[in-house]
């Protein structure tokens, strides 16, 4: 898995490169053997001006053999909004996994019954 991190309006240091890069390590549990994963992240402060705190965004992107996915996370600490925004890609994966699952079992299901001879289209 190919993994490119961009800072925005703040400094990329080791500590939150190596956070990032342990989080999304835990996502190559879902990618099969031989699929190509690319995956971008953009991690920042969303402006230099707020009232009150600081607002941190953590986007992630990633392409998986084809199939793209996206989340994005605003809060008020950096390290929360890269593990929201990492949940929410895993949801997304796994959704598109069960759906890919359920329409086989579907056709399959279909393709057996019209074999028994049992579906017959008015």
């Amino acid at each position: 898995m190919i993994i490119n991190i961009k800072a925005t309006n703040i400094e990329l240091t080791s500590a939150i490169e190596e956070y990032v890069k342990g989080r999304l390590d835990r996502i190559g549990k879902f990618i099969k053997e031989g699929e190509s994963a690319n995956t971008y992240v953009e991690v920042g402060k969303t402006t230099n001006h707020h009232k009150q705190g600081d607002f941190f965004r953590a986007e992630i992107n990633m392409e998986i053999s084809g199939n793209k996915f996206y989340s994005f996370s605003e809060k008020e600490d950096l390290y929360n909004a890269i593990d929201d925004a990492k949940e929410e890609i895993i949801r997304q994966i796994t959704n598109k996994k069960a759906r890919k699952q359920t329409l086989f079992k579907r056709g399959a299901k279909r393709v057996k019954e019209i074999i028994k001879g049992i579906y017959y289209k008015n």
